[in-house]
């Protein structure tokens, strides 16, 4: 009897899993809406932000979600994921009695709590090899080679959920290249400087005496002249 309640109790149901998985989603796509807005207080930043996700499968809403944490980590501090386990088991059951059963099932709690943290904590590491930096991900690849004198990943409110370039120098000068283990410029690392913004074009750099602004893609477009400039 022991033995049969043990591959009860070990056994997974896919169904289940994966309707955990979805409402579980959810919770992780409300908790980052609730921190847009709270660092941006834009509406239009939420329509884009939903609608984005809306598009996606279940698997890629996860990638999505795991690599704007990993961009933005301050949006889940104090954030329980047992409670986003209890609150997507509450809405994947429908009596309070089998919620109680799946909540009171440790062996299930652990390997549902494991699963969650493996889909959303997926975070980067910078290191450091004879002076100069790169970057591995959360398997430990290798996604920006350790070639340059400078790294800095890219901690901006992005509500459409692309993969950002990183600002990098090489050889004395700034640059932007893209953390996908093959080290492809977005930029020629021609800058002498480059900074962030908060919007679109996310990037403000500067060479050879001006200031232009840099999209995620690379295009620089002019910088605009301060309004008291223009109404000089």
């Amino acid at each position: 009897m022991d033995e049969q309640n043990n591959i009860i109790n070990e056994y997974a149901d896919p169904v289940e899993e994966r309707q955990i998985r979805h409402f579980a989603c959810k919770e992780m796509s409300r908790q980052i809406h609730r921190y847009i807005k709270g660092m941006r207080g834009s509406k239009e930043h939420m329509l884009r932000f939903e609608d984005t996700m809306q598009k996606l499968s279940l698997e890629e809403r996860e990638k999505a979600i795991a690599l704007y944490l990993d961009l933005n980590r301050k949006a889940i501090k104090g954030l329980d994921m047992k409670l986003v386990l209890v609150r997507s088991m509450a809405n994947y059951t429908d009596t309070f009695g089998y919620l109680m059963t799946l909540v009171n099932d440790k062996r299930r709690v652990v390997r549902y709590l494991k699963m969650l943290n493996d889909i959303y904590i997926q975070y980067h590491e910078v290191i450091e090899r004879d002076g100069k930096f790169g970057i591995l991900d959360h398997q430990g690849n290798v996604i920006l080679s350790p070639i340059y004198e400078f790294v800095r990943t890219c901690y901006v409110y992005v509500d459409d959920l692309r993969t950002m370039p990183i600002i990098a120098q090489l050889n004395g000068k700034m640059g932007l290249v893209l953390p996908d283990g093959k080290d492809t410029q977005v930029t020629p690392f021609k800058y002498d400087s480059i900074s962030l913004r908060e919007e679109p074009p996310y990037f403000e750099a500067r060479y050879d005496s001006k200031e232009i602004l840099l999209t995620t893609d690379g295009v620089e477009k002019e910088k605009p002249m301060p309004a008291n400039n223009i109404e000089n």
